[in-house]
């Protein structure tokens, strides 16, 4: 069971994450959407495609950007679009 929190408080945890680059890609049922809210920042990855990007907030303290996932990827990344990661530096991620 792989698992995310910030503070002490749980933001996503599942048994079906897919592991890409050393970053765990967790099914979008897996967060708890309650924390969560878009940015507007994207970047392109050349084999998975464009990358949108997720504030956290936790109690009064937001992370811009702490987490990022490929709402469509290109044929390679498939298996992980839709799935989100996080920024080790930014949140704790235990598996």
């Amino acid at each position: 069971m792989a698992k995310v929190t910030l503070n002490g408080v749980l933001l996503a945890e599942s048994n079906n994450c897919e592991v890409v680059e050393g970053n765990y890609y967790f099914p979008p049922d897996a967060l708890k959407s309650e924390y969560f809210s878009d940015s507007n920042t994207h970047t392109v990855c050349s084999w998975k495609g464009q990358a949108s990007y997720y504030n956290v907030t936790v109690g009064d303290k937001t992370i811009k950007d702490a987490a990022w996932y490929y709402p469509q990827t290109k044929e390679r990344a498939k298996h992980i679009e839709g799935y989100v990661a996080f920024y080790k530096n930014k949140v704790q991620i235990d598996s």
